[in-house]
């Protein structure tokens, strides 16, 4: 696993505090600020080729496929800003269920990336362009065990498939992409099939939503909602769809 820098560990330790109920303005004190300032963006997103391989939809009014690529705040609120997706829930896949826990996970040791379950409707939005936006909007996918101030193997970029089929899919398209070198580097984004998806704790879902001026979610996970709209226009919606929604619902 990569070893933390001070700014790094810094933002992690901001984050739990956060949690813990303490202000903004005290997490900042020690350097936080400087940190934020010297970030100027999220990573940039870029247009890149539809998958010349997709799913057909079929019988089925949902399906479901989880995702990893780095923090989950902002992979969560990119998908619950997407047209034809039923739910987007953040949580744990890779590792067991006693490991499933938010501080757990944060050591990097129990197999765990921190992850989001996408449930959508194949007839409204495909497997595929789901991956495009994955690629393209939510992450980058050339960053091995991290994903901006993110560092560990718990931030890597990984595909759970529910199905082969879908993992079939999630390959041939990484090998299109790696093949036209749509980026400046390879994609090391891992296909792990047959993992099982724990929800993660209630605080952390709709967490871009609920917290937008958050300093970290201001910085890092703003600017792929506005790249979304920008860049994928059709299928933004402004509205989006909320865990705590679909709780209060049922």
């Amino acid at each position: 696993m990569k070893t933390l820098s001070t700014d790094m560990i810094r933002i992690r330790s901001a984050r739990v505090a956060r949690f813990a109920g303490l202000t903004v303005a005290a997490v900042l004190v020690g350097g936080m600020a400087l940190q934020f300032v010297g970030r100027a963006s999220a990573e940039d997103a870029r247009v890149i080729p539809a998958p010349s391989m997709d799913e057909k939809a079929g019988s089925a009014s949902t399906e479901t496929v989880v995702l990893a690529g780095g923090c989950f705040w902002g992979v969560q609120g990119v998908f619950q800003h997407v047209n034809g997706v039923i739910s987007a829930t953040s949580g744990y896949a890779g590792g067991g269920k006693d490991g499933a826990h938010y501080e757990m996970v944060s050591t990097g040791d129990t197999g765990h990336a921190e992850s989001v379950r996408v449930v959508f409707d194949p007839h409204k939005v495909s497997y595929g362009h789901l991956l495009q936006i994955y690629f393209s909007v939510a992450h980058d996918p050339t960053e091995l065990n991290y994903q901006g101030p993110d560092s560990g193997t718990q931030y890597r970029s990984a595909i759970f498939p529910s199905s082969q089929e879908q993992a079939d899919i999630a390959r041939a398209y990484i090998d299109q992409l790696n093949h036209a070198k749509v980026f400046d580097a390879a994609i090391v984004t891992r296909i792990e099939p047959s993992r099982q998806f724990y929800a993660a704790e209630s605080y952390h879902q709709d967490f871009l939503t609920t917290h937008p001026d958050y300093p970290y979610i201001v910085i890092n996970d703003m600017p792929k909602i506005k790249n979304l709209q920008h860049l994928f226009p059709k299928d933004y919606r402004a509205d989006p769809v909320l865990v705590t929604a679909s709780a209060s619902a049922n």
